[in-house]
This record gives C-alpha cells, sequence and structure tokens, in this order.
C-alpha cells in the first residue's frame, strides 16, 4: 500500500472527525490509529461495503477485544460517510469487565527501586501515585504541578474534561528530585525524550514501563495503563471510598468505579465478616 497516499488519506480523515464531527484529540488519535490498520489489513482507500464486513468478520473470528472491535467499527463507519458509503455494524454485546493482574503495592516498590535516575523514578511515581492515563500523564506541564498543595491539574483529560489529582507528600519529594536534575520551565511539558527533547509520546512511556518490569524482574505484563487500575485496587483495599476513587481517576460515573468493587470477591468477604451480626 502506497505510504504516501495513505498518509494523505489519513489526513483528510483526521481533518473530518475533528471539523465535521468535533471529535476531542485524543479521540480523533484513536480512530486514526484504528483505521490506519484497517485500511492496511483490507488494502484499500476506498473499500465498498462487502469489503468492511468481512474486516469485522475477521476482527471476531481472531477474537479481539470488545474495545478493540467497537473502536476500529466506529473508525470504519466514520470514513466510509466521508467517501460517501452508507453502512451500520452491528455492536457486540459489551462483556462483564473484570480488572485482574494489577500490581500490589510490593510490585510498585519493586518498580520503584528498579529505577536507575530522578526521570525514571519520577515517571513510575507519578503513575503509581496519581493514577493518570498514559496520555495525560504525557501532556502535563511544569505548572500543571504544585509541590505545595501535592496536586496535579489534568488539562484536557478524557472527554475534554480538566480536574485536580492527588499525588502522595512521597511523589512530590521525588518529584523535587527530579526538577534538580532535570530542570523545568513553566511551560515546558513534565516529561521530555532524552536525546531531542521532545515531548514524550505514549509509546515512549508503554517502552520505559516494560523495561522497567524486565528490570525489577516482576514476570507479569506491565503497562502504563495497570497502575490506575493498581492506584484503584489498592486504594479499595486500604478503605478508600468509591467516591474518592471515582474522583481521582477521573470516571464520569461512579457505575465505571464498581468494576473495582466487583473484581475483588476477597474484598467483600472480608467485608461481610467484619460487619456481620452477633447471632452467636
Amino acid at each position: 500500500m502506497d505510504k504516501t497516499k495513505l498518509a494523505n488519506q489519513m489526513k483528510k480523515y483526521e481533518e473530518h472527525l475533528i471539523v465535521d464531527l468535533g471529535l476531542s484529540p485524543m479521540t480523533v488519535a484513536g480512530y486514526c490509529r484504528s483505521l490506519s490498520i484497517a485500511l492496511r489489513r483490507m488494502r484499500k482507500f476506498c473499500p465498498r461495503a462487502e469489503d468492511i464486513r468481512q474486516f469485522v468478520l475477521w476482527m471476531h473470528e481472531r477474537k479481539f477485544s470488545y474495545s478493540h472491535i467497537v473502536n476500529t467499527s466506529l473508525a470504519v463507519e466514520y470514513y466510509a460517510r466521508l467517501k460517501g458509503i452508507t453502512i451500520k455494524l452491528g455492536r457486540p454485546r459489551k462483556p462483564r469487565q473484570i480488572i485482574q493482574n494489577t500490581l500490589s503495592e510490593a510490585e510498585i516498590s519493586r518498580l520503584i527501586h528498579a529505577t536507575k535516575n530522578a526521570r525514571e523514578k519520577a515517571v513510575i511515581c507519578l503513575l503509581a501515585y496519581s493514577g493518570v492515563r498514559n496520555s495525560e500523564l504525557c501532556n502535563i506541564r511544569r505548572k500543571d504541578v504544585d509541590l505545595g498543595a501535592n496536586q496535579l491539574k489534568i488539562i484536557g483529560g478524557k472527554n475534554r474534561k480538566d480536574r485536580v489529582v492527588n499525588i502522595s507528600a512521597e511523589c512530590t519529594r521525588v518529584l523535587i528530585e527530579y526538577f534538580g536534575s532535570f530542570g523545568r520551565q513553566p511551560d515546558d511539558f513534565l516529561f521530555v525524550t532524552l536525546e531531542k527533547q521532545n515531548q514524550l509520546s505514549t509509546s515512549d512511556l508503554r517502552k520505559m514501563v516494560r523495561v522497567l518490569a524486565r528490570r525489577a524482574k516482576l514476570g507479569k505484563r506491565v503497562f502504563p495503563h495497570l497502575f490506575r487500575h493498581s492506584l484503584a485496587t489498592n486504594l479499595l483495599n486500604r478503605g478508600a471510598s468509591l467516591i474518592m476513587i471515582k474522583d481521582q481517576l477521573g470516571h464520569a460515573f461512579i457505575d465505571t468505579t464498581m468494576i473495582y468493587v466487583t473484581s475483588m470477591p476477597f474484598r467483600a468477604r472480608s467485608e461481610y465478616d467484619f460487619y456481620k451480626p452477633a447471632y452467636m
């Protein structure tokens, strides 16, 4: 497939999502990634309805995740509409989500101790203590960090929402150490690449986390979003309220936060044992 033609198609598609549909930059980036993969798979810049149906069938046969199929289907539908093709794809039934393989406090401690410099330590501590999303961390600027209040401002997060999240005093001390070694101006991105000083990308962050997980010899798959799940489960284990966790993670609905409760049956068991009536 011609890379120049593909780039031109993606540029027009990106403009359509931003100007005509008014989608957020984060959503646009996700749809563009999904469409690029789909077009390369179909090997056509103007796929027919049947080509699209066969591609979606292929995703189902390969047992791709619910979110991958839904997001890719939406991306392809928007593209088809742009090309004058009317197609409405079905959506698989949303499965009951279970959060698994989160990082324990001991495992996160091992990751922190596996860091080799102030930059790596600051990245891991910020992911672990704040629970921010991958892209949110990459977009944080120095002026968004309030060292005195132990807080971060997340500007333009998911669904273009701003919020304030808490970090621990320990995390703040790590950030102060980082600023001492890697001076940052107020408008500078908090983390940049070492060689060219470009904004840290989400792929850069995923790679850093993978390297640290191997160095710490955790023996499990570790990725940036796992720290978000781990913060929620570790807060729950320590007795934090669902409302506090919802606000920290920036969930729009409490139902999203409830996923962590239903994923932890042992917590419900211990809570029952604590509160059960004393009949005997």
